[in-house]
């Protein structure tokens, strides 16, 4: 210890530390001061962490400034290290909040310090001080990985590359055999038909188990549903599509003093501190962005970054209409509809591989089998994904009509809004679109269908 020299008193008063976890980090209580002509006669405060389980460890940290790290950190004290120099030991300090610790960087030198302290002076003295030293694997910062939907996402052209090409080859293979092989092939197909039939039917209940391991239970409305993918999957690719999004509105963003701005900051504040009691919305911590676009529409990601178009506020009439509008995208977000999409079109689409590659394999030529392979895509787009869609959009009606009646809005206005769209693009001379070609209901069905909840919703609000 006489190696430590001038800077032994330095480390004691400077850590005054006793670690357990950062785990235990509990509330503050009972601050002690003290000042130190080592430490450049600086006052610092000494916090005694009392911590949330029940262990009657107790741990110490310093809060400070950045001041009184440059005093420490000097060359004749030598108790801080170059990070570029072999064999350091480097201490990790953040005086706002964190606790400071000492952190052991993996290194190729054996020699700490300067030069004067070896590793094992270093643990004695540690030990010593009831420091407790972390070794850090790296030093510069790691590399995160990429969300899971995003890297299926990425995969999902590659996956039915791989599906046409598996295809394509069996197809190639059963031409290129002799008449006698292919005889003999039918032959062992027909002795181990019980086989296949087995192992097919054991990829069936592999499926169906796989489903209904993952059906999870909408909040509010209790409906089943396929789950895949949870909220932790989609924080970063929320906050990826945040970015895009606002790269792409960066220039047309309303400031927060426009008029236009602040009426839907009033909206959605409203919404959120009247259906408060509930914890899937008070979980959220709302951002509001309002764009200069001509286009009706509005939209929130699943992280609560809310954006309004400024053509949406040109097509309201009222706070009312603007409400239940703000309430169904709200809705969407806390109902968790991206993840339950992105898990369903998951499952469908690792299930259309098998029909993929089936329709390589029997079809004679490639365009016959590009032609089935687009209807097959288009059965699948109409069978489930566009009916699935319509069923989360009336979903969100329903609970956003919900929200806004909490609020004491006039739910009224929801239908009145939907009219008012009917009878605008009638006016324009926009065609029809069947409603099961449509991702959404149309409006038509969607004001009747909001006229039927109505009466349901005013009740519903007053129980939740």
């Amino acid at each position: 210890m006489t190696a430590l020299g001038g800077s032994r008193v330095a480390a004691r008063n400077y850590v005054l530390i006793r670690l357990t976890s950062l785990a235990s980090w509990g509330k503050c209580i009972n601050p002690y001061k003290f000042s130190n002509e080592t430490l450049g006669g600086h006052q610092h405060q000494v916090t005694k962490c009392q911590q949330w389980n029940k262990s009657s460890s107790t741990r110490y940290f310093v809060t400070g400034s950045s001041v009184l790290c440059r005093n420490c950190i000097n060359k004749s004290q030598g108790w801080f290290l170059n990070p570029k120099k072999a064999g350091e030991y480097n201490v990790v300090r953040n005086f706002s909040s964190r606790p400071s610790t000492f952190s052991e960087q993996k290194m190729r030198g054996k020699e700490a310090l300067l030069g004067t302290f070896s590793s094992q002076k270093i643990r004695n003295f540690a030990s010593i001080h009831s420091v407790q030293i972390f070794r850090l694997f790296h030093g510069s910062s790691p590399l995160n990985a990429a969300p899971v939907p995003i890297l299926l996402m990425i995969l999902k052209p590659a996956q039915k590359l791989l599906a046409i090409i598996l295809g394509r080859s069996i197809r190639k293979w059963w031409s290129a055999l002799p008449p006698n092989k292919r005889e003999l092939f039918k032959e062992s197909v027909r002795r181990n038909k019980w086989k296949i039939v087995l192992g097919l039917c054991s990829l069936g209940v592999i499926f169906i188990m796989f489903y209904f391991t993952h059906l999870e239970e909408t909040p509010i409305t209790g409906r089943a549903r396929l789950l895949v993918f949870g909220k932790e999957h989609f924080a970063e690719l929320s906050q990826f599509e945040y970015n895009m999004w606002v790269e792409e509105f960066k220039d047309k963003m309303l400031p927060e003093t426009d008029p236009r701005y602040q009426v839907v900051e009033k909206a959605v504040l409203h919404l959120a501190e009247s259906n408060k009691d509930l914890p899937q919305v008070s979980e959220f911590k709302w951002t509001i962005h309002v764009v200069e676009e001509p286009g009706i529409n509005a939209f929130v990601l699943p992280n609560g970054q809310v954006f309004v178009f400024t053509g949406l506020l040109t097509a309201v009439s009222d706070l009312n209409q603007l409400s239940f509008i703000l309430g169904h995208e709200i809705a969407h977000a806390v109902l968790g509809h991206a993840a339950e999409k992105a898990s369903l079109v998951h499952f469908l689409d690792f299930l259309s591989l098998i029909i993929l590659t089936m329709i390589w394999a029997a079809c004679p030529r490639d365009s016959l089998a590009i032609l089935g392979q687009w209807i097959q895509a288009r059965f699948q787009e109409l069978l489930f994904d566009r009916p699935y869609n319509r069923t989360l959009e009336a979903e969100a009606d329903k609970v956003g009509l919900q929200f806004a009646a909490k609020a004491c809005m006039d739910v009224r206005a929801s239908t009145v809004f939907w009219q008012q769209m009917e009878l605008a693009e009638t006016i324009q001379g926009h065609p029809k679109v069947p409603q099961w070609l449509s991702t959404h209901p149309s409006h038509e069905n969607r004001a009747e269908h909001l006229d039927r909840l109505i009466p349901e919703s005013s009740l519903q609000s007053k129980v939740l």
